[in-house]
């Protein structure tokens, strides 16, 4: 999805106890999310009727063909990277009703598939945390996968909030940009590069303030999706006579 959607990711790695599994747990969530994110933006614009980023083939979860080595890297040791732009060509939106539906249906799709992934991941955390209220297993497998799971939730819950922010150049701007008049709309997307630097030099430097902001704004999203599920789980663990788990949120 042009241009490239910044995200900021969890401070995961803390170097004065970095840990193999937890980098290696960093790098599988990293890679899973933002090729899924940008597969999803390609395979919209393909349902839509344009075949340009499946001709320069990005309709895949293939991570060689998403990821940016430098993107990748300040994801991990910065917290803020970046993914390659999916190639868009609202022209050739055949089976969409004007440009501006076209690209929103086209930018939502990266958020709705993050989305998506966190809410199979929850449903897994807890199934992992069934077997174990069970099973009585707290060996290293099931805190591997406990971490796994809650670590894909909380990323792309991250990643769908934080490319939800009406600011380009992120996927929101096209979002809610469906409710600006054209003349504006169209005049923005002139000066979406510049924005983007500016939007960026922000996120570098009051990146404090943006941690707060986007926390406010993941509340609702973790009470819609871990709510539910945690409460299903806890009817199923009741049933079967287990303790009941924590109803965890955030």
């Amino acid at each position: 999805m042009k241009p490239t959607a910044f995200v900021s990711a969890l401070p995961i790695l803390n170097f004065a106890r970095l840990d193999i599994v937890d980098l290696l747990i960093m790098l599988f969530v990293m890679t899973l999310s933002l090729s899924f994110h940008e597969f999803a933006h390609a395979w919209m614009a393909h349902r839509l009727g344009d075949d340009t980023a499946a001709l320069a083939g990005r309709l895949t979860l293939n991570p060689l063909r998403h990821l940016d080595p430098i993107g990748s890297l300040t994801f991990l040791f910065v917290g803020i990277g970046w993914a390659k732009p999916v190639p868009v060509n609202p022209s050739r939106f055949t089976k969409a009703k004007n440009i501006k539906r076209g690209m929103f249906l086209t930018s939502i799709a990266g958020p709705m598939a993050n989305l998506l992934l966190g809410s199979v991941a929850w449903i897994l955390f807890c199934v992992v945390y069934t077997v174990y209220l069970a099973t009585s297993a707290n060996g290293q497998m099931t805190i591997t996968l406990v971490t796994l799971f809650s670590t894909l939730y909380s990323l792309n819950m991250l990643l769908a909030v934080f490319n939800l922010l009406p600011v380009p150049p992120l996927d929101g701007y096209r979002v809610f940009g469906v409710a600006l008049p054209d003349r504006w709309y169209y005049s923005l997307m002139q000066y979406e590069r510049y924005i983007g630097m500016l939007f960026l030099f922000a996120v570098i430097f009051f990146g404090g303030f943006l941690s707060r902001l986007l926390g406010i704004i993941l509340t609702p999203f973790n009470y819609l999706i871990q709510y539910p599920i945690t409460w299903l789980f806890q009817q199923l663990q009741g049933a079967l006579g287990l303790p009941i788990m924590p109803m965890f949120i955030g």
